[in-house]
């Protein structure tokens, strides 16, 4: 259904809500909303994606996880992705500060078959093929839809008030609402539920480049991982197609953009300097696009769903480019809260603990994540001083690294990470050597290392402009 010919029709009525259009309103349409409203739609009910751009854009998080590959099964994308210019991405490669590279990491380590096999996407292209495929499959898509508030009476969440193309403000009814509005996070930051990871306050600065080296073989679209000299920062290196490359410097906060001088491109280009394996494979590189910049975008809420409403990815939480961790949560969060968006409705039981029955399983898969994160971050730490150390720990790494993190105990990896940290690292003494368990979905969920009260500074897009090189 395109754009201006929707007719709301009320469905499925709802004790004391006198009736509601949609089972289920998704507000944003990147990978976890696109996912969750295709799943709940493919189950035969109703639901409609609310997504701001009227087109998909440029954004980071353009290298997959091997996991993403089960679900893209299930959203029937595989075929298409197999078809598309998108890299193929086998493994990741680690370079030191001293400019050594690791061993690649290949996912068919783990499991040699087709899911070891993952994609470098670029988003504009990637998030417009996940649009069309909820099309596909029932989603009634509103793009250019701007949601202005949720709904509430009491404490359940039974609607939105959103601008849609063509029609101006209008109030839609749904039993469920689904915030997959990323670092936006509409409920999140109306419930305040966020809390910011005070030992990851990061910034990145990142752009593409045109005719950077790519290595050969199967390794061409590798993701590479590369420490500056002193470690106080270190690169993304992404290929993707079109003989783009996508690089992106992270660091703290303080040290990357707080008191630096000059624009991002100075500081993108000091940083390159301190880089010696990255000087070669830009040095015949044209840049395409202006540098960008965020900052403080390591969160998470303490509470996943409530009474009428769920958070799936970027709205719930992110971690840190590292590991290319956010788009698999956003798909794991999206495929596990349609099966529980679905049950709920089923079973008449749209309570919070209901619609967050997966909760405990996501967020057990996200801290085994952090702790890698927290580990990476380890001046001490070397992925190959620890494998040859660690030789048994190697397959539990590279199955995190792949992103197979939920229902898994690595209690034994998490053991001999923490033997190597140094004690005042993120990853030392003072940081748990493997993730708290969570409370039930619907409750509080233990916020991490984050501090209640910390500030939730939003996470701001800096564009520089000015001649390309």
């Amino acid at each position: 259904m395109q754009q201006g010919e929707t007719k709301l029709v009320s469905t499925r009525g709802r004790e004391g809500a006198g009736g509601v259009d949609y089972d289920v309103i998704v507000m944003g349409g990147g990978p976890a909303g696109s996912t969750v409203a295709t799943l709940v739609a493919a189950a035969g009910r109703r639901v409609t994606l609310l997504e701001r751009l009227p087109e998909t854009g440029f954004k980071i998080g353009e290298s997959l996880m091997p996991e993403t590959y089960r679900t893209f099964a299930r959203l029937g994308l595989l075929d298409q992705l197999y078809a598309s210019p998108f890299p193929r991405k086998y493994s990741v490669q680690f370079y030191s500060k001293s400019g050594r590279p690791s061993a690649p990491f290949y996912f068919q380590e783990t499991d040699p078959g087709e899911g070891s096999i993952t994609w470098q996407v670029p988003r504009r292209d990637f998030d417009r093929l996940l649009i069309e495929n909820a099309r596909r499959h029932g989603v009634e898509v509103r793009q250019g839809a701007t949601v202005r508030e949720v709904l509430f009476e009491g404490e359940q969440a039974v609607g939105v008030a959103a601008d849609l193309p063509g029609e101006g403000r209008r109030e839609l009814r749904a039993s469920v609402v689904v915030d997959a509005t990323g670092q936006s996070a509409i409920l999140g930051r109306r419930l305040g539920l966020r809390e910011m990871d005070p030992l990851l306050r990061k910034a990145a600065i990142f752009s593409h480049f045109e005719g950077a080296l790519r290595d050969p073989g199967i390794d061409e679209g590798a993701t590479l991982v590369l420490h500056t000299e002193r470690q106080e920062s270190w690169f993304w290196y992404i290929p993707l197609p079109h003989d783009r490359v996508s690089v992106g410097v992270v660091g703290a906060v303080e040290y990357l953009v707080g008191g630096r001088a000059g624009d991002l491109q100075q500081v993108f280009e000091e940083e390159v300097a301190r880089c010696p394996p990255l000087i070669p494979r830009l040095a015949g590189a044209r840049r395409v696009m202006d540098f960008l910049a965020l900052r403080d975008f390591s969160y998470k809420s303490r509470q996943i769903a409530g009474p009428g409403w769920v958070l799936v990815g970027d709205a719930f939480g992110f971690l840190d480019p590292i590991y290319s961790s956010g788009v698999l949560l956003a798909f794991s969060s999206g495929e596990f809260a349609a099966d529980a968006i679905l049950g709920a409705l089923a079973d008449g039981d749209l309570s919070g603990a209901r619609l967050g029955a997966f909760g405990p399983r996501f967020v057990a898969g996200m801290d085994a994540m952090r702790v890698l994160v927290h580990t990476f971050y380890d001046p001490n730490f070397r992925f190959s001083k620890f494998i040859r150390r660690f030789p048994e720990c190697r397959h539990d790494l590279i199955r995190v690294l792949r992103g197979d993190v939920f229902d898994h105990d690595f209690s034994r990896l998490f053991a001999a990470l923490a033997a190597t940290a140094a004690p005042d690292s993120p990853g030392g003494a003072d940081f748990p050597a493997a993730p708290a368990a969570t409370t039930a979905a619907g409750s509080a969920v233990p916020a991490g290392s984050a501090e209640p009260g910390e500030s939730a500074e939003h996470a701001a897009a800096v564009t520089v402009t000015g001649d390309r090189r």
